[in-house]
């Protein structure tokens, strides 16, 4: 039996959230309800942080309505700063890998970008959603002719297309091909993240519990993605978008409404406060 949301709310001390499809809108906008609830869960002395695929400084301009003190997980948890973007800790995908990946995405049809810590490289400015991710990490991205030389330091590589279907024969593929050495899975259907093994949103939990100190069984996590599934399975109450797939939403303790209907702040309010008359379903 799921536990009552007030019995829940009164064991935690940290709520993690994902950033896109999740914290802010469709169209990336945080909310003013969104603003408010992080604000009632500081004043709850409820520790507030984010994780996302995003680079960190693609997540800067929530740092300050959100009064972000802990640190920032970007790249899935490949590089890991704190609120002034110093590195606290980076992990890279092998060098010797890099060659086959990039190929083996590249075979599906998939565009790719490439990540270091805080460079974005791409080899088309007019690809598939440079231009809209552009707009919501609010920095531009380096074009260069091949990814030839790229080999060392890199934090993340990204497979993009609108064709859903070719990102998930991608993903498959990169399993296939370099599985024991990255970490690959979907940020959004148009996206393919791969990462270090030990890159992922589950080893941000547990790398959280640690710095801050928290038991994993008082930290609640919140998502929508694939990407999402192993924070919630390290965490003491999990949460999930109304607008995540059936399949990720059975993977959570919980079901929120979606992201288009204030999901964030109601699940805050109702799940970990307890404060709110509106009821995300189990």
């Amino acid at each position: 039996m799921n536990p009552t949301p007030a019995a829940s709310a009164r064991e935690i001390r940290l709520l993690l959230s994902d950033v896109d499809g999740t914290l802010v809108t469709q169209e990336k906008v945080l909310t003013d309800r969104s603003r408010s609830a992080v604000e009632k869960l500081h004043d709850a002395g409820i520790v507030f942080a984010i994780t996302s695929g995003r680079p960190p400084l693609g997540m800067r301009m929530l740092v300050e309505p959100l009064q972000i003190v802990t640190p920032i997980a970007g790249f899935n948890g490949g590089l890991m700063t704190t609120p002034a973007f110093a590195t606290i800790e980076e992990r890279v995908l092998p060098a010797d890998i890099m060659e086959k990946l990039i190929s083996t995405i590249a075979a599906e049809g998939v565009d790719v970008w490439i990540y270091r810590a805080g460079d974005w490289f791409v080899r088309d400015l007019q690809g598939p959603h440079v231009d809209r991710e552009a707009r919501t990490v609010q920095f531009q991205p380096t074009v260069v002719k091949s990814f030839a030389e790229f080999r060392e330091n890199i934090v993340k590589v990204v497979g993009v297309s609108d064709d859903h279907a070719a990102v998930l024969r991608a993903a498959a593929a990169t399993r296939a091909a370099v599985g024991d050495h990255v970490a690959a899975s979907r940020s959004q259907p148009y996206y393919l993240d791969v990462t270090h093994p030990e890159a992922n949103k589950g080893a941000v939990v547990r790398r959280l519990s640690q710095l801050l100190q928290i038991p994993s069984e008082q930290i609640a996590t919140i998502g929508d993605m694939p990407n999402d599934v192993l924070m919630f399975a390290h965490s003491g109450l999990s949460i999930a978008m109304g607008n995540a797939s059936p399949e990720v939403q059975r993977t959570a303790r919980w079901v929120t409404t979606s992201n288009e209907d204030e999901g964030f702040a109601n699940a805050v309010e109702r799940l970990i406060l307890g404060s709110s008359t509106s009821t995300p379903r189990t």
